[in-house]
């Protein structure tokens, strides 16, 4: 079978770097918030040009902390877009605040800018644009719209670690960053983790105070905040693979041109990239009316698609009650026809052919 995204591979193309690390840390005796964090935190700072990156739990918890960072709560609104994993509004929700849903450009599956400036009221905070599947959002328009109204960035670059927007990675260019090092993103983890980054001093201070109980002192909490810490070994880990992670971007763009080479005369619609930015595909994402039909053709010649995100989350039976009877149609109908196909750095060139060659088959 060959899988959509593949962790076990990468842990094998690094394995004596990443079992070296772990070893370094459980020999040391220190296993929460000590030296691998910390020099986790400033090479991670120096790969996307920021003053400050703070490590936490997860990537959702990462979203949750920026937003209780920059002062929001109960009674606010959050503007977002519903074509994202779930994490992204159930941070929003955990914060207290409303996630307010608009649709996207369907040629890069991304907020779409125009409509934002529709959604904002006296209630909006912030906004969250989502990196989705590697691609960055139009920054340069969301950014003046915040600025003209006074409202937080808050970048949502779970699947976009590396991308560039004009030069500049994101997460760099918003209030806050916000990632997520999930086994299978492209800067992943073995298990879960997130972080933080920003060029404001202020907000740095005020995050690990949030990450760790409000702690200015250990065992006395001078802030509200809560446990939301990257282990050691996690972040010893995160150091070896950030070290690959340009590498096997590229390696990721290279798979992408192969599709696009091989595919460009299928009837299908395939990623576009927008103009300024560097892709780094998380995901490959193709869109046909065909969709559940190529999938189960591809599942008989063992090879393993995913569809992210089938629902979209304005159209979840919880978020129902909190978005009401919206209608986001370019995201719904994008929801009808996405498809992934395999990617992953460590997709073998024989492996690729055998799916090109299952789609061609499937169009013939």
């Amino acid at each position: 079978m060959i899988p959509c995204a593949n962790p076990k591979e990468q842990y094998q193309s690094y394995r004596n770097e990443i079992n070296s690390a772990i070893q370094r840390v459980l020999d040391s005796g220190w296993y929460v918030l000590g030296e691998e964090v910390t020099q986790f935190e400033k090479e991670f700072s120096q790969f996307n040009n920021v003053s400050h990156t703070i490590g936490v739990g997860s990537g959702t918890e990462a979203l949750h902390i920026a937003l209780r960072a920059v002062g929001i709560g109960e009674g606010d609104e959050v503007i977002t877009t519903a074509h994202t994993a779930v994490a992204t509004a159930s941070a929003i929700d955990l914060a207290g605040a409303k996630p307010v849903f608009v649709d996207i450009e369907p040629a890069f599956f991304t907020i779409d800018p125009d409509l934002i400036k529709d959604a904002i009221t006296s209630k909006t905070k912030a906004i969250i644009p989502v990196h989705i599947y590697g691609q960055p959002c139009n920054m340069d328009a969301i950014i003046d719209i915040a600025n003209k109204n006074d409202l937080k960035v808050i970048e949502d670059c779970a699947q976009a670690h590396g991308a560039e927007y004009n030069g500049k990675r994101v997460g760099s260019i918003g209030t806050i960053g916000c990632f997520s090092f999930y086994p299978t993103k492209n800067l992943g983890a073995i298990g879960d983790g997130g972080a933080l980054v920003t060029n404001d001093e202020r907000l740095a201070e005020k995050i690990r105070l949030l990450r760790e109980y409000g702690w200015k002192k250990r065992y006395i909490s001078s802030e509200e905040g809560w446990n939301s810490r990257l282990d050691e070994i996690q972040a010893a880990i995160l150091r070896v693979k950030l070290k690959k992670l340009d590498n096997d971007n590229t390696c990721r763009r290279q798979h992408a041109c192969e599709y696009e080479n091989v595919l460009k005369d299928i009837p299908l619609t395939l990623p576009r990239v927008r103009n300024y930015v560097s892709h780094i595909y998380h995901l490959y994402v193709v869109k046909t009316n065909e969709r559940d039909k190529l999938k189960a053709h591809l599942l008989d010649q063992n090879i393993n698609t995913t569809i992210q995100y089938p629902v979209p989350i304005h159209k979840q039976e919880y978020y129902k009650k909190i978005a009401g009877s919206i209608s986001l149609p370019k995201t719904e109908q994008t929801a009808e026809t996405i498809l992934s196909l395999p990617m992953y750095p460590e997709l073998k060139i024989t492996e690729q052919q055998e799916v090109v060659n299952a789609i061609q088959n499937y169009y013939e």
